[in-house]
């Protein structure tokens, strides 16, 4: 019964974790995805996909890794803020645009690029998760 417990709370912790990390990424942009999406943003919608699977992805190493809750969410914590970091550094490092301001006119190629990005950052940095 214990084992069954641990799981549950294990998902549920998750499953939390995950809400949070959508939901701060959605403070840190400028245009509220839900509303973007409901118009149809492609590019906001690719955004928002890389979003979600790169912080999935920081989120199951930290959870595959560590058996205590409490580390699980302290990898994570410290994973998903150089995640953070990485949107603003890629944002800083395009001096010719905005790209929250690209994301909003629907420049695909902007989103595609930006899911990429999160994509390889979360790959790089669940490396230093341990």
């Amino acid at each position: 019964m214990t084992v069954f417990l641990n799981i549950v709370v294990s998902v549920a912790v998750i499953i939390l974790l995950q809400l949070i990390g959508m939901i701060v990424f959605n403070w840190i942009t400028p245009f509220k995805d839900m509303e973007e999406l409901k118009k149809g943003n492609v590019a906001v919608g690719l955004a928002l996909g890389g979003k979600f699977i790169s912080t999935a992805i920081i989120l199951g190493v930290a959870a595959y890794t560590n058996s205590n809750i409490f580390f699980m969410m302290m990898w994570f914590a410290i994973g998903y803020v150089c995640l953070l970091a990485a949107y603003l550094i890629f944002d800083w490092l395009t001096p010719g645009f905005k790209v929250s301001d690209q994301l909003v006119k629907g420049n695909v190629a902007v989103g595609i690029m930006l899911f990429s990005v999160y994509l390889g950052f979360a790959f790089a940095i669940s490396s230093l998760i341990i």
